[in-house]
């Protein structure tokens, strides 16, 4: 080495290039890339190794770049997913793969599986697909549940390229509209977008779930550390609390004087990255004060929220007929209890925003569910209008429910609006588990009583759930449970009751299923110990039992058409005869494994509980002839932007590849709504179903045609073909950003419960029906998932690659809240203490599409997101007793839990 070098200047090649960096090469090498390099498809999950999705190749070799010094590198060559694809043809025909398999879902992960399947593939990896699970098991995903990533590194091992249409509208399986960015490492997330000279915000937070707390000198801290900013909750100009829930706005974004649960935050660091690495902790004191962790101990010492008596938040009930007369003329009665725990939503991609003040206005680039309540939560901490609030939307890597709460966004704004410059954020893997919102915790108690033909006459349940220190969707959650806890069944009389209790944990919030998956546990188990009291088959007590087109509801409603859960039992029944056989000639062999089959089936009212919640969509045709479509319901991986774009071009008549998406933006497209509660195919494609058609009118009559003439869309014009005729529409006449354009608003006609719960609370119910197989080893208590089929009422597939994408992933998510995941405050608050499943822990699953059509529903489809998982742990669960005799009450079912169940079941 010269004298005269740079002690810190690193040389390597990278994707191809010679690249010599100023970087410390005792740094990560995750971080030289991104930060220094610019190479910002090497995506952060964790920092600790954890979930591979910063995998690169050194010299050929997959690394977790987060784990590598970037001294490493020095020489070599180095190779990241974006690389790869645009230079490798191997690399391009995997990409290729991946968007025909929709392998790529929110996207977060696939650079690190990209890369993963390359140093596979290079070495002569073959289609097998255990294989492949032992090539990709060192990266995880939390959207896809794997099955069509292993599909589609096999194919390319094989040399085989699926059939999968280039265009189609409503029911044609195309590929992601937006695919060909996360394949090729092009797509941005939450931590991708902030300007160069960006400062950093960092968060101070409680090591204590509860405590008073005192600060030294900040400001004199402040210039010796030689940062630019410490806020804390006096720095906040507006109103010092957010929240989801009108009336439940109860979340500061720094607490004032006293912390109410562990990684709450008290004060925000903003700096330069070196001053930040540099400086001291703050000066901050702190007193502990007693804390409840369990509802049952929340009643120590005072209320949480001085207008909350007895800590409880909400509660929610359903009453109808006579329940307790019910269950006391029962010829059968069967009751239990059941516990779940927290559930992390552990989404790869951490949260993640950055802000900058233009003029009287602030923009936000962040991960995010819902643009619009993000944008009116942060004027109300800002103190300023919402239109002077602008939210720009980052691809977002997973969300689930819990990116729908503000995060960095409140930190970013204000530390921006004060000092005039941009700042970012980025949640560390601790962080994002110690103080984002989980599942719900739950404690059920349920009884339901059948007549001597194995009809249910009745059933009462009960419900507490851990909401944690602030509201979040709480509410949301007390309320939805009692309406689906009765199942989607005929339950002629019927009592359920829900409270949200606060404790001094992390907020729970909205995870697929708002409460539906614990209550189904209670309720699918029962169901199955009701069908042995009866000397019935399972299934067949289930398709005896369940809800059919003109049944009234718990609630009173009752649809005549649309509800197809006995479909879904009848495209299960010859798959669960072969199960069951195949489970009694496995069990005849002697030995500690026993086969299980169970059967479990869920429901989910798709939108807001009896609430309006509109989507509005708005398009138009520029002078050109392009159309556009302003289309702003975020896309977390489940599809929306092709399902709603396929749905707005089937209405409009004009072929899908015709459409350029916009948005979303809160400058440029309308409120279409969160993303959650299942309703952006349901409630934004009918939006979108209604703009397509409106524009479609228009043109139609400008041209003086009929109904059925052909829109062919040309520069400058547009072209309608009729009985062997052509008119010709001149766009170029016009003034305006668009020559024509429509909007398309659409609201589901729902309406308030009463006193009892009684209404009408969702214009659709999207139901679902599945079978597990699984083996259990008694001696040790572990569980081997073999199988899954999943039968899913969609009322219409709009796409049916991404139906099956949704499913798998929701099935994924439920196998870990079945067997393996629980939060647990101060002891899992990483990815190698809190599991989730890994590529090898997720079987085979076989979708099958149940359309039954809904007259509310665009081109009749329903929302899918959240029934996808709410069966699957129920049907584990049922699966183990039948091949042990053990019922598990107490979720997750980890081997200790099995192998204790089994003990006192031979007892």
């Amino acid at each position: 080495m010269s004298l005269d070098a740079p002690p810190n200047r690193l040389t390597f090649r990278l994707n191809g290039a010679e690249v010599a960096l100023d970087a410390d090469p005792a740094r990560r090498l995750s971080d030289v890339l991104r930060e220094v390099a610019g190479a910002r498809d090497v995506k952060v999950g964790c920092s600790a190794g954890d979930c591979g999705t910063c995998s690169v190749l050194v010299g050929g070799v997959a690394l977790c770049a987060c784990m590598v010094p970037a001294g490493r590198a020095a020489g070599a060559e180095v190779e990241t997913a974006a690389g790869l694809v645009a230079r490798d043809p191997l690399a391009h025909r995997l990409a290729v793969a991946f968007q025909a398999r929709q392998a790529a879902q929110c996207g977060i992960c696939t650079p690190g599986m990209m890369v993963s399947a390359m140093a596979y593939l290079r070495a002569g990896g073959t289609a097998d697909p255990a294989a492949v699970e032992a090539a990709l098991a060192g990266v995880l995903c939390r959207c896809t549940g794997y099955r069509k990533i292993v599909a589609a590194v096999s194919d390319v091992a094989a040399d085989r390229a699926p059939d999968v249409p280039s265009e189609g509208s409503v029911g044609a399986p195309v590929p992601r509209v937006d695919g060909w960015p996360k394949v090729a490492g092009k797509e941005l997330f939450g931590d991708d977008v902030a300007p160069a000279d960006a400062l950093l915000a960092r968060a101070v937070r409680s090591p204590h779930h509860r405590a008073r707390f005192a600060f030294g000198d900040l400001e004199g801290y402040r210039i010796a550390a030689g940062l630019d900013l410490v806020l804390t909750a006096a720095d906040v100009p507006g109103e010092n609390r957010f929240g989801v829930i009108p009336g439940f706005e109860d979340q500061p974004v720094m607490a004032s004087r006293e912390v109410r649960f562990r990684g709450e935050a008290v004060a925000c660091l903003v700096g330069t990255r070196a001053a930040l690495d540099a400086a001291p902790p703050p000066p901050v004191e702190w007193t502990p004060l007693p804390h409840a962790l369990e509802p049952e101990d929340a009643g120590i010492g005072e209320s949480l929220h001085a207008d909350r008596a007895g800590n409880v938040m909400a509660t929610g009930r359903v009453r109808r007929g006579d329940p307790e007369t019910a269950l006391a003329e029962a010829a059968y009665v069967v009751e239990g209890r059941f516990s779940t725990g927290f559930v992390e939503h552990a989404y790869i991609e951490p949260e993640a925003g950055f802000a900058r003040r233009v003029g009287d206005r602030i923009e936000i680039g962040c991960c995010t569910q819902a643009p619009y309540m993000n944008r009116d939560g942060v004027a109300r901490i800002l103190g300023i209008a919402p239109e002077a609030v602008r939210i720009v939307p980052t691809a977002t890597g997973g969300g689930f429910g819990s990116k729908l709460d503000l995060t960095t966004q409140p930190f970013v704004a204000i530390a921006a609006w004060k000092l005039g410059r941009p700042v970012r954020m980025c949640l560390t893997r601790i962080e994002s588990i110690q103080s984002t919102t989980k599942r719900h915790p739950s404690r059920t108690h349920m009884r339901i009583g059948a007549d001597a033909d194995g009809r249910i006459t009745g059933a009462i349940f009960d419900g507490v759930f851990n909401t944690g220190a602030y509201a979040s969707w709480g509410p949301t959650v007390a309320t939805r449970v009692p309406i689906h806890a009765s199942g989607p069944y005929r339950t002629p009389a019927f009592l359920a009751t829900s409270a949200g209790i606060h404790t001094n944990c992390a907020p729970a919030g909205a995870f697929r299923g708002f409460g539906v998956p614990q209550s189904a546990v209670a309720q699918e188990s029962l169901y199955d110990l009701l069908a042995e009291r009866l000397g019935m088959d399972r299934l067949a007590f289930r398709r005896l039992n369940c809800l059919r087109d003109g049944d009234p509801t718990v609630t009173g409603q009752v649809f005549e058409t649309g509800m197809g859960i006995a479909a879904c039992f009848d495209a299960l029944e010859p798959h669960w005869t072969a199960a069951l056989a195949a489970a009694e000639a496995a069990n005849a062999v002697p030995g500690p494994v026993r086969r299980g089959v169970g059967i479990a089936a869920g429901w989910y009212g798709c939108g807001n509980t009896g609430l309006s919640n509109p989507s509005t969509i708005r398009a138009g045709i520029t002078a050109d002839g392009i159309v556009r479509l302003h289309q702003g319901a975020t896309d977390i991986g489940q599809g929306s932007n092709t399902v709603i774009a396929q749905i707005f071009a089937q209405a409009l008549g004009v072929p899908l590849a015709a459409v350029e998406l916009v948005g979303p933006d809160t400058d440029l497209t309308p409120d279409a709504g969160k993303t959650s509660a299942s309703r952006q195919t349901f409630i934004t494609g009918n939006a979108a179903r209604a703009c397509g058609a409106a524009l479609r009118t228009q043109i139609l009559r400008l041209g003086n045609v009929s109904k059925v003439a052909t829109i062919v869309l040309g520069p400058g014009s547009i072209a309608l073909e009729e009985g062997g005729t052509r008119r010709r529409i001149d766009l170029t006449a016009t003034g305006g950003s668009y020559a024509i354009e429509a909007t398309g608003s659409y609201d589901p006609p729902t309406g308030p419960l009463d006193a009892d719960g009684q209404g009408a609370p969702y214009a659709i119910f999207g139901t679902a029906a599945q079978m597990a197989e699984l083996d259990v080893d008694t001696e040790l208590g572990t569980v081997t998932l073999l199988k899954f089929r999943a039968a899913h009422d969609v009322g219409r597939a709009i796409n049916p690659l991404l139906v099956e994408g949704q499913v798998e992933g929701g099935i994924a998510q439920g196998i870990g809240m079945a067997l393996m995941e629980e939060f647990i405050p101060g002891r899992t608050e990483n990815l190698h203490d809190y599991l989730i499943p890994t590529v090898g822990d997720v079987p085979p699953i076989d979708t099958i599409i149940v359309e039954s059509g809904d007259p509310h529903g665009p081109f009749g489809a329903k929302g899918l997101g959240e029934h996808c998982l709410i069966p699957t742990a129920p049907a584990i669960l049922n699966a183990i007793a039948h091949a042990t005799g053990a019922r598990i009450h107490d979720l997750p079912a980890t081997p200790d839990r099995v192998r204790a169940a089994i003990l006192a079941a031979r007892e």
